[in-house]
Formats: C-alpha cells, structure tokens, sequence
C-alpha cells in the first residue's frame, strides 16, 4: 500500500509517502517540505499570528493535494511541538481542517519521544541493546531510554533549535553572554531531567541521536556517510565542540553554506549545537550513532504493525494510539 505522512513541525511541513506493506521495510516514494520557521511567528502571549497561520494553512494545502494527485491509500496528518504549545493552537487546528480538510492529530512530547525510539530501535536492531536517544527538533527536545521498541522513560523539553535560538539567541552572530546564557539554562533542565528520570538506568550501550538538527550537526562535524554502507557518520563531542567557536562568529547565512546545514537551518543551528554538547555532557555522551530513521518513520511503521493480521479501518485509527494503552 502506499501511505503518506503530513508531519507540521516547528521549522517545516513535510510530506512523507512510503510504499509499505507488513514485514517489510517501508521504501520511500516521493517527499517534500515547506519551510515554516514558527517559531519566528509568535507573539508576546504565545500564541501563532495570522502570517504564520497562513504559512501553515498554505503548506498543509499543498502536502495533501500532492497526496491525493499521488494516490495515497491513507494519509496520517500529525503536528507536534509548535501547535501543540501555542495559546491558539485550538483555534489553529480547526482552522487548518476548515480550509484544507486535513484534520491533525497532536502528539504529546511524550508521544513523539516512544515514536521515534520505535524508529531509532528498527533501524539499529536488537543487538543495539539499551538504547538512550537524543531528538532535537525546532520547538521541542525529546529524550528517551529503553532496551525495548518503546522506551522505559521518555520526556520533552522546551530546548528546540528554533524556539533556543528565538529566546536565547536575538542577535545575528550572537554575544558570548548570550551563549552563555543558553549553555547554563539547558545544563539546568537537562541535569534535573536526569537526576529525577534517568538516575536508575543502566549505562546505554547505544547513543542515538536523529531528526534533522542531530544529522546535519553530525554530517557538519563528522563528514559524508559511508560511500559503501550508506552509514551516517558518527558525532564525536570533542568534534562538535572544536566547531562550535566557528559556528559562533558566523552569522546564519553564512551557516547556509556548511557541509550538511540547508537553508532553513542555517539561523538555528548554533543553538542546536549549544543544547546538543550541553545534552552529551549532562549525560556523558563521548559518541553518538545517527539514524536516519526518526518521527515519520516511526508513524509508518506503526501504522504497519496495526495493519498486520488486522483489518485496515483498525490500523488507521490506531496508528498513532501509543500512550496509556501500551503502559
């Protein structure tokens, strides 16, 4: 079957459509995104104004016509962190499903956090063992450990690139103090947010890190994937700490032009790279393994496992059911 994934992140919306069938891995078929960078249209309150409203209305509009031109069996519409966190959010999604008919599912952090290590856990195998897993998306930083395909523990902060680099970093290139600023602030949340939930885990054999933010730091830092294997180089700390100076004096243009960086990730990337070592020290992460895989894989493969042995109407109602039901 070939089923698409509308995903209304912080920085983009993006289209993902698969051929997937059970047992199988899912093979990609067409993706597509729209820059959004939300975290630049929120006002003193919290809440999305009307140009950022557009942008989203617009780029759902256009993923779920290009969805129906390809001929999608199903199609999972999800949004996560700046939706979920605006004071209009509500009125958002009504809006969007008035306009485009798309209706978007809300992840939790929580949610996004047991997805993705569903995916992270799929692509390493099981001989990965305890896995602890890095995500760092625009809006929000989700952390999670386990030794099976959902985690034992998972959390979210409010430590994404773009909302980091709007809060803590106003000035292009930013002041030292303002780095600074930020380094203290994520080396607070993250040190509680290991010492109230991770404290009693066993020492991962594994770190893994995805979503875009990790992978273009660790294609900045570490280099091409491997031209046999098509492995995604691993991100050292002393390496991502030689490049943060550099990062620093450029401005986020300049960023644009890095091995790895794309435009819409070049005024965001220094903050993500600040919260990312801060993480790896907090936790004492030396190296990190990159998956490839991330949310929207894991939402496909999940949609897959409800489809196996079931009938379709309870594998698209389910899909994306990963909560309560599974603790």
């Amino acid at each position: 079957m070939r089923l698409g994934v509308i995903d209304v992140g912080s920085n983009t919306v993006h289209l993902l459509v698969v051929d997937a069938h059970p047992g199988a891995s899912p093979v990609p078929y067409h993706s597509q995104r729209s820059t959004l960078r939300l975290m630049r249209y929120l006002d003193a309150d919290g809440a999305i104004v009307e140009e950022g409203v557009q942008l989203i209305v617009a780029a759902v509009k256009e993923s779920a016509e290009t969805a129906r031109d390809i001929g999608v069996d199903d199609l999972i519409s999800t949004a996560t962190s700046a939706i979920r966190e605006a004071a209009n959010g509500e009125e958002v999604l009504a809006r969007i499903a008035r306009e485009t008919g798309v209706e978007l599912h809300v992840l939790s952090g929580e949610d996004e956090a047991r997805i993705t290590m569903l995916a992270v856990r799929r692509w390493l195998g099981w001989s990965a063992g305890e896995i602890l897993l890095f995500d760092i998306g625009g809006g929000s930083f989700e952390i999670a450990q386990g030794a099976d395909e959902y985690p034992d523990v998972q959390a979210s902060l409010p430590l994404g690139a773009g909302r980091t680099t709007v809060g803590f970093l106003a000035e292009d290139p930013p002041q030292r103090a303002d780095i600074s600023r930020l380094r203290a602030h994520a080396r607070a949340e993250l040190t509680r947010l290991r010492d109230q939930l991770f404290a009693d885990r066993p020492r991962p054999k594994r770190v893994a890190g995805t979503s875009k933010t990790i992978r273009s730091l660790a294609r900045l830092v570490g280099g091409p994937s491997d031209p046999v294997t098509g492995d995604l180089a691993q991100l050292h700390y002393a390496g991502l700490r030689e490049w943060e100076p550099s990062l620093r004096a450029m401005t986020g243009a300049a960023r644009e032009h890095l091995p790895g960086i794309t435009p819409e990730r070049g005024y965001q990337i220094l903050a993500g790279a600040v919260v990312l070592r801060t993480a790896m020290k907090v936790f004492d992460v030396q190296t990190m393994t990159i998956s490839p895989w991330a949310l929207r894989e894991g939402i496909v493969l999940r949609y897959i496992d409800a489809l196996d042995g079931r009938d379709r109407a309870f594998g698209a109602r389910t899909a994306l059911a990963v909560t309560a039901a599974e603790e």
